[in-house]
């Protein structure tokens, strides 16, 4: 990047309490996932493969959010003038789609199980689950206290995850107890299709989510004709236009307008009062205000009406 590029606003991300959140629940999450497999493959159980598979996609995830968290920390440079901060959410969307092609993988297994039911070995399936309980309990509680230090769209995903996974795994032991209580064997393809349900619910919300982000609409808390209104009520502004707003990545939105300003006002004095504004009562401090006179700037039959004011 140029040395007289000047950037007013830092366009990188330092996370250091969500990277080092990451890395242990992607060194736990790695460690089990492979007990998980071998015990899932072991006892036959569908219920406990289907865990694992959510663990491995998991795995994935997690594996894409470190590597945006260290892509978000590079510079801007002449290509990438935003940074690589929108890694984020690509990386986001990525995990959302994976974790919907394995639900539906899980459902079309389950159905197969259904058809053709077959033995399962409760003790090795009811001590595999057991201790996925409660190193998913663990992981949930690590990453809910890093949610409330730092907001990242990756960690948010991570936490939906294993809250599934920490549903998931109640769900195996629930369908342990059930096979060896009534000897039916088909609660494990049962419990395995509900999983796949909450892995799917949580991939399309992850999904929703990066969508509205890639498509740069304007992020769900802020109200754009709010902000228009606010901004034609600063003094000397006659009119807003081509105001466009949207989100880089999480906690990182721009705005983008044209104003009309009376002559008798002094430009940057307005400029000034909208970034004002705009920082003190929505939080948007990456903003591009653009002056324009209707007399000069040719806006059709549009400019046409503020022209008798400039």
């Amino acid at each position: 990047m140029a040395e007289y590029d000047f950037h007013h606003l830092p366009h990188v991300k330092v996370q250091a309490k969500s990277k080092k959140t990451l890395w242990i629940t992607l060194l736990l999450t790695l460690f089990f996932t492979i007990v998980e497999v071998i015990g899932g493959l072991l006892s036959n159980s569908l219920a406990l493969l289907s865990d694992s598979a959510h663990m491995i996609s998991d795995v994935l995830a997690l594996g894409l959010s470190m590597l945006a968290i260290y892509m978000a920390t590079k510079q801007p440079n002449a290509k990438h003038t935003f940074g690589y901060l929108r890694f984020e959410i690509i990386a986001s969307f990525l995990n959302g789609l994976a974790l919907a092609v394995i639900s539906i993988g899980i459902f079309i297994e389950g159905i197969k199980r259904f058809i053709h039911q077959e033995t399962i070995d409760f003790t090795l399936m009811m001590t595999i689950s057991s201790i996925g309980l409660v190193v998913n309990i663990i992981l949930t509680i690590v990453l809910s206290r890093s949610m409330k230090e730092e907001e990242n769209l990756n960690v948010q995903s991570a936490l939906w995850h294993f809250i599934g996974d920490l549903l998931s795994s109640i769900g195996v032991i629930v369908s342990a107890i059930l096979i060896k209580l009534t000897g039916f064997y088909w609660f494990d393809p049962l419990i395995s299709v509900i999983i796949g349900g909450i892995i799917f619910t949580g991939g399309f919300k992850i999904i929703k989510e990066s969508y509205h982000i890639l498509m740069e609409a304007v992020p769900e808390e802020l109200d754009v004709e709010a902000i228009r209104a606010d901004i034609h009520g600063i003094e000397g502004v006659e009119d807003v236009h081509e105001l466009h707003l949207w989100t880089i990545t999480s906690e990182h939105h721009s705005l983008t307008a044209h104003v009309f300003v009376a002559e008798h006002i002094q430009p940057h004095c307005v400029i000034l009062a909208i970034n004002e504004m705009l920082k003190e009562k929505y939080k948007l401090r990456h903003t591009t205000i653009q002056i324009e006179n209707a007399r000069i700037h040719h806006h059709g039959e549009y400019g046409k009406q503020f022209l008798a004011h400039n």
